[in-house]
């Protein structure tokens, strides 16, 4: 058996060889996939721009439905769709233009986490004759409920993990 060749935009394999690899690489299925990977990838200003030159689809605002789907020509996005798209752009384009003006970053970045860091350090080594109380554990914002996590990114139990006797290491 010779070599196979795998595409990961449509996740299939086939012989590789010059005639089939090029059949592949050209056919509608392929490119059609390679264009839908790409897509999940733009701006919202390109989606944008592109959803505001099409006209919208008859079928789909009757239906909710079109039968070619992500390939057809004309827009399945509605006048309030539209307007939510238009919103998302005008915000990232304000806030381009804040960080080029080079004003205050907003709350909850990188930035922020390191000064309450630097200041929660510096209290700390002020304060080196009392004993520090431990921070509790805390789940970033944005995770699953804890309940849904796996094993490995749940919260240590008080106390720590239990050590069974005779454990060895190594």
């Amino acid at each position: 058996m010779g070599k196979r060749y795998f595409c990961d935009y449509c996740d299939r394999s086939f012989q590789d060889n010059l005639h089939n690899r090029k059949k592949h690489l050209n056919g509608v299925q392929h490119l059609r996939a390679k264009r839908l990977w790409y897509d999940l990838f733009r701006d919202a200003a390109a989606i944008l721009q592109e959803e505001q030159t099409k006209k919208p689809c008859r079928k789909f605002l009757q239906t909710g439905q079109c039968d070619f789907g992500s390939n057809c020509r004309f827009s399945h996005m509605t006048e309030q769709d539209l307007e939510k798209l238009s919103a998302q752009v005008q915000g990232e384009q304000r806030s381009k233009e804040l960080w080029q003006e080079g004003a205050d970053v907003p709350p909850g970045t990188i930035e922020d986490w390191l000064e309450r860091r630097a200041k929660r350090l510096s209290a700390a080594q002020s304060n080196s004759a009392l004993p520090e109380k431990p921070v509790p554990f805390q789940y970033p914002p944005g995770w699953p409920p804890v309940q849904d996590l796996p094993p490995s990114l749940q919260a240590p139990p008080p106390g720590g993990w239990p050590v069974p006797l005779g454990l060895q290491w190594g």
